[in-house]
């Protein structure tokens, strides 16, 4: 490759950076939009369905916590095409008609493919993507959760009225393909930035070694380093990052256990139609593209993510309580305002997170640290649908179930507080 052929960062990599978080949760959000065909054809019960995204979520938590030290040392490359070829075989295996274990194993397959990329992109960013336009691309690149949610509900049910469920999804496996031919074209013409160290550079750095001067490198040199595994550990992750990791985790918990009984709520309680009681999920998932770009925005500017995290958790709160009041006041109005409150609030933390990352870890342990804090999101994923469940299925109802989402709220904002107040001592 020549110099020639290397250009500055653009919409081919945004994309791909985009379509590296959406790839994953495809599957989950898919089979969600065409659950009832799935329960009727394979003659299971919701409590079994609902084991997907446990399984799912399970896989992606564990994932994170432990492939995050091995993902530092492959380059951006090879990861990114892992996380695409896992998406397609968990798309592939659905359509195998082999019951519902087959189903179960796609679900962890795909919460494999969901272990790397928030930890791969924040490192491609770092390494080739000018720092007055980073930021800005966190919020539009984490925002895939949210297109994903959005195109599987729109594409899978559209689909399975012509070629059923099992079609749909063998028919969106294309999509991870052609994002796997545009990262390989997008990463071989994107060059590092002329002040991204190489990863050995930067492990030796921190191992306190002095590594030979070489010749400065090519363009088409640069473009290749990132393919060098770096060859010492990367240093132990500061209180930081286990800081965030655990605001992700009980932040978790109360976003699923809201996103996956919310339409519950609205049919069950509210005497919303299945259409309608669709509706609320959606206008979440509109809100919360919308909140992760301009939450991106903001710490582009400048501001402070702890005192964003503080400010996410009060919002997160507010409509934990709208839920409760309108759900005691059988008020329908209110449920859209609790809907949008969840949206703005509780779905807009990931990009906090990621940008307040990005901003306290090297590029050489990205990764992993990005794995960390993924890690605990994942965890409070898969532990709220359950702990949701639970509490609906009791005397206490959805009413009960509020007041605990609440409570992981104020547990947020306890938590926030703490982060500030080491914030403010470290500039002292």
């Amino acid at each position: 490759m020549t110099g020639h052929d290397q250009r500055a960062p653009g919409i081919g990599l945004l994309t791909v950076l985009l379509g590296a978080v959406a790839a994953g949760p495809i599957l989950l959000y898919g089979l969600s939009a065409t659950s009832d065909s799935i329960i009727a054809e394979l003659g299971i019960s919701e409590a079994h369905f609902g084991l997907l995204a446990t399984t799912c979520f399970g896989a992606a938590a564990i994932g994170n916590a432990t492939l995050g030290r091995l993902a530092d040392r492959h380059s951006d490359l090879s990861l990114m095409a892992f996380i695409f070829v896992l998406a397609t075989l968990a798309l592939l295996l659905v359509a195998v008609p082999d019951g519902f274990w087959m189903l179960l194993l796609a679900a962890a397959l795909s919460g494999i493919a969901q272990s790397f990329p928030n930890g791969v992109t924040n490192r491609i960013l770092l390494e080739r993507v000018p720092d007055s336009k980073r930021i800005g691309w966190v919020g539009i690149k984490q925002s895939g959760v949210q297109v994903s949610q959005l195109v599987a509900s729109l594409l899978f049910p559209v689909l399975a009225i012509g070629i059923g469920w099992r079609g749909a999804a063998l028919t969106t496996a294309i999509i991870p393909l052609v994002l796997l031919a545009m990262t390989w074209q997008s990463l071989r013409t994107t060059p590092l930035l002329p002040t991204a160290p190489s990863k050995v550079e930067t492990s030796a750095e921190e191992a306190g070694t002095n590594p030979p001067k070489e010749e400065t490198d090519t363009p088409a040199e640069a473009a290749d380093r990132s393919a060098e595994p770096a060859t010492t550990r990367p240093a132990k992750h500061p209180g930081m990052v286990w800081a965030l990791a655990a605001f992700g985790l009980i932040n978790g918990i109360g976003v699923q256990a809201t996103n996956v009984y919310m339409p519950l709520f609205a049919v069950r309680e509210m005497g919303f139609s299945l259409v309608l009681g669709g509706a609320t999920a959606a206008l979440a998932g509109v809100i919360g593209v919308i909140a992760r770009v301009t939450w991106a925005r903001r710490m582009a500017k400048g501001a402070s993510g702890p005192h964003l995290l503080l400010i996410l958790a009060l919002i997160a709160l507010t409509g934990a309580v709208l839920f409760f009041v309108a759900d005691a006041a059988g008020c329908a109005a209110l449920v859209w305002l609790a809907v949008a409150f969840h949206g703005i609030s509780a779905l807009g933390v990931s990009v906090v997170l990621m940008a307040a990352l990005m901003r306290a870890i090297p590029a050489a342990s990205m990764v992993s640290a990005s794995g960390m804090v993924t890690a605990g999101m994942f965890f409070g994923f898969a532990l709220g649908p359950l702990g949701m469940g639970v509490i609906v299925g009791s005397p206490g109802g959805f009413e009960l179930g509020w007041i605990a989402v609440g409570i992981t709220y104020l547990l947020c904002i306890l938590l926030a507080l703490v982060l500030i107040r080491v914030n403010s001592r470290g500039r002292r």
